[in-house]
């Protein structure tokens, strides 16, 4: 039988009352481990494109595979809430890899160090910081809103827990008494776990073998010259969009379609007759594509909507903000720094946080660190800085993560709106030049990572408050899980940029060059493969400027001779050693931007038009009555991106309507129906996507990172042999597997007519 639910009151899966084990040794360390794991695949990904896929679903399917193995071993059965705690400490180490990924390989490309100090600090103070912000916002945002804010990557993963809960957890869930539970448990677990297979069989067939296209594209000609139009074929994309529903998904389309049909075309339209390149771009537009256009031109105006939408945003949400806030410093002044006995009888077991006077501790503390470490070039401006804007968009990112789900949370846009905000403030001061550099990085660093990591914090809780966990536990190990992946992910960072490095002879690019020796301070000796033929120390130069050789990092022999360029692994352009010998180069393409942005405001070169007008997109959406922020996120992120959201939401939109006119829907009001179409097979189904989707990233990381020789064999043979990923009907073709995987929804997320039975005919006549 199962639990009553109170009219208007949620009740979770697990009743408060309960009292099954949760914050285990074994729960914390396995997903701590995993968290690791997966923040070192993520890493990779976001160097090489950019992008990263939320870890909290595959680390929860992991982690009840594992438990259900050591099981079979004779030990003790997980509970679904120690799941929940493995994937909430799990799920830290993608966050912060987004973060890291997005931000510090900027000081490369702005001709600085990557010192594994400032690294380190910086993923461990902005990881921290990120989580102790959402605390006070739990209420908020996961209870307050909860049905407003549906955090679709956690309720998905909030199903899976659900659908592998053990029989210790049903039954303290009360339904071990119901003769269908079991039944009904296990359809719901095979079909999510159907659809994770699935997902994963998909992805890695698609980009790890390379066997069909990933993105389709088709390209206009004149008159719309420029415009195009193309979707990421993606599980995990798709099951996003139907989770989020129809609302938010043709809204973020239609931003994306502003983008590539109207605002790229318009470009090439009006830029095709210039005879030099237009600023910021350094090419001609009518040699640019539309994706170089976007690149130049479209991500700023993007960063201008997002930086605004997300301001309107907070401003909306500032009184129950408030409300949340004064509820948690009310105890702030008692003599209690924790919960006590008393408390814990009092308070609901789900209801029960760290105390708000060590959060604000822990947020002082991290703020006096961030003022006096060396490495970050800080001041106390800064921190500032980083406190109001690490509260700013940990609130937006826990909104967006709710809306949009924390794998299309747009963490770079409300970075570069920081950096756009701090640089003017510093240009404002008078502090210009390379010097302010690292300052303004560092700010922006800790406030992307903060708030990627607080997105993450909210989706978790999310989950746990669907589930009944004890936020105060999950609390303790995101923070635990974020600690430890922010240990691992400075030397993995470091260790992927000097592989790929290269020690470029200065006779290749400025033959003679000198500086004088005397003023430079720091030494450094060749790293990598090529420091075997080379062990000298030398001093290094710090070049701004690209006057007679490229800016960059250069050695010096002691007679202020440069001997070489430090082309970095990371967005550097040497692909080959003075050996021959190939090199894999690191795009980083959020990093770019960031780069470009520090260097555009401190020497003054930021083109403030293009931001302007994605500002006044916003300001016209909200005059209308469109929320800005979701259509902001779909002007900067590729229509490719946004467009499987959109399917998946037009399924989700063909199936409620469906399932409406059934004659046990009719009843139902409008919300009562929503409701049943969260809880609904579809749901289930898009939850398995999404996991074997983002799961898959692991394989693909293990793919092109590792196995380099077979991913380039395979891609090889793509292009000779492989018509669905080559060719003139490639793109066609490879709509068919994707096609498939959306038909599949739409038949699963139905709703099954049951035939009537001879008595009901009978009644009825």
């Amino acid at each position: 039988m199962s639990q009553p639910k109170e009219s208007g009151v949620f009740q979770p899966y697990i009743p408060a009352s309960a009292n099954l084990p949760e914050f285990t040794l074994r729960a914390l360390i396995m997903g701590t481990v995993l968290g690791m794991i997966f923040g070192a695949s993520s890493l990779y990904l976001v160097l090489k494109v950019g992008l990263t896929v939320s870890a909290s679903i595959p680390v929860a399917v992991i982690a009840i595979t594992l438990f259900r193995m050591m099981h079979k071993m004779g030990a003790n059965d997980s509970t679904i809430l120690e799941n929940s705690i493995t994937q909430t400490a799990g799920s830290a180490g993608e966050s912060l890899a987004f973060g890291l990924g997005v931000t510090m390989p900027a000081i490369l490309i702005l001709g600085f160090d990557l010192e594994i100090y400032r690294v380190m600090l910086v993923a461990i103070l902005g990881g921290l910081l990120g989580i102790l912000l959402m605390i006070p916002m739990r209420r908020t945002m996961i209870v307050e809103k909860h049905h407003e804010l549906k955090y679709p990557e956690g309720t998905a993963c909030a199903e899976v827990l659900k659908a592998a809960a053990t029989d210790s957890s049903r039954q303290a869930a009360g339904e071990s008494s119901d003769p269908n539970a079991q039944s009904d448990a296990n359809r719901r677990a095979k079909i999510i776990f159907g659809g994770f297979f699935i997902g994963l069989i998909y992805k890695v067939g698609n980009i790890a073998l390379k066997g069909w296209k990933d993105t389709v594209e088709f390209v206009f000609p004149a008159p719309l010259k420029g415009g195009s139009i193309g979707t990421e074929i993606s599980p995990e994309l798709l099951g996003v969009g139907y989770i989020i529903g129809p609302k938010i998904a043709s809204i973020m389309a239609a931003g994306g379609v502003l983008s590539y049909m109207l605002l790229i075309p318009l470009i090439k339209f009006f830029g095709d007759g210039l005879l030099k390149p237009l600023a910021p771009a350094t090419k001609l537009i009518s040699e640019m594509s539309p994706h170089e256009i976007r690149g130049a031109y479209i991500l700023y105006i993007g960063a201008g909507a997002v930086a605004t939408g997300g301001l309107i945003s907070l401003a909306r949400a500032m009184p129950l903000i408030w409300r949340s806030l004064a509820a948690g410093l009310s105890g702030f002044g008692g003599n209690k720094i924790a919960l006590t006995d008393t408390d814990k009888k009092t308070i609901p077991r789900t209801e029960q946080s760290i105390h708000m006077k060590w959060v604000v501790i822990g947020a002082l503390a991290i703020i006096a660190v961030i003022t006096v470490a060396t490495p970050l070039h800080m001041n106390l401006l800064g921190a500032l800085l980083i406190l109001v804007f690490g509260f700013l968009f940990a609130t937006v990112s826990s909104q967006l993560t709710g809306q949009i789900g924390q794998s299309s949370n747009p963490i770079s846009g409300m970075t570069v709106a920081t950096l756009l905000f701090t640089c003017l403030i510093f240009l404002l001061m008078g502090w210009i030049g390379g010097q302010y550099y690292v300052t303004a990085l560092s700010v922006g660093a800790i406030v992307c990572i903060a708030s990627s990591v607080a997105g993450c914090t909210s989706q978790d809780l999310k989950t746990g408050y669907l589930v009944g966990s004890t936020p105060r536990y999950q609390q303790y190990a995101i923070l635990i899980g974020a600690f430890c992946s922010a240990l691992i992910l400075g030397p993995i960072l470091l260790k992927l940029n000097d592989a790929s490095t290269v020690y470029v002879p200065i006779a290749e690019i400025a033959p003679g060059l000198q500086t004088d020796v005397s003023k430079l301070k720091e030494v450094a000796q060749l790293q990598g493969p090529q420091a075997a033929q080379d062990t000298g120390t030398y001093k290094v130069w710090h070049k701004t400027d690209n006057v007679q050789s490229p800016a960059g990092k250069y050695l010096v022999n002691a007679n202020g001779q440069v001997m070489y360029l430090v082309d970095p692994g990371i967005n550097g352009t040497h692909t080959k050693r003075p050996d021959g010998s190939e090199v894999k180069k690191y795009d980083a393409p959020k990093a770019v931007l960031i780069s470009y942005i520090i260097k555009g405001i401190l020497d003054g070169e930021l083109p403030w038009a293009l931001v302007l007008f994605g500002v006044i997109i916003a300001l016209t959406l909200e005059m209308s009555g469109i929320p800005s922020l979701a259509f902001a996120v779909g002007v900067y992120l590729p229509l490719a991106s946004s467009a499987p959201l959109f399917i998946g939401g037009m399924i989700r939109w063909l199936v409620d309507l469906r399932n409406s006119k059934l004659e046990k829907n009719k009843h139902l009001s409008e919300d009562e129906q929503q409701a049943a179409g969260d809880r609904s097979e579809g749901v289930l189904l898009s939850s398995g996507y999404i996991a074997g989707g983002a799961l898959a990233g692991i394989v693909i990381a293990f793919s092109a990172g590792i196995m380099t020789d077979f991913d380039k064999k395979i891609g090889d043979w793509a292009l000779a042999n492989n018509p669905f990923f080559e060719g003139m009907k490639a793109d066609a073709l490879s709509l068919i597997p994707f096609g498939l995987i959306a038909i599949m929804l739409y038949l699963v997320g139905r709703e099954k007519i049951k035939p009537a039975k001879p008595s009901d005919k009978k009644a009825s006549n």
